[in-house]
């Protein structure tokens, strides 16, 4: 006697999305207390811009009022942001960030 049973095929998986985080953009908001090469620091050091980017943006939030500094995760944002405002209220500057949904 022979087997008649079909093999198994295998059926194909449903395609899963990969959910992306939502990303929000990092402000940085004009005072006229914090010093230039604090800004600059802060920018280098907790946002890990490179100092030609750090003095471009610490000179548009000067000129503007505000400027982008990076665009990043929620948890992301919120730490470095709290970081940022714990160093700055240490030294005694206003310094503020802020961030908002992309």
């Amino acid at each position: 006697m022979t087997n008649t049973k079909k093999p198994k095929v295998a059926k194909p998986k449903e395609k899963q999305e990969t959910r992306k985080c939502p990303m929000y953009r990092v402000l940085i908001h004009n005072d006229d207390v914090t010093t230039y090469p604090f800004v600059v620091a802060m920018l280098e050091t907790i946002f890990k811009l490179d100092r030609e980017r750090s003095a471009s943006v610490a000179q548009e939030a000067h000129y503007k009022g505000v400027a982008l500094v990076a665009i990043m995760p929620l948890e992301q944002a919120e730490f470095r942001v709290d970081q940022a405002h714990s160093v700055a209220r240490t030294k005694k500057f206003p310094l503020t960030f802020s961030y908002e949904p992309e």
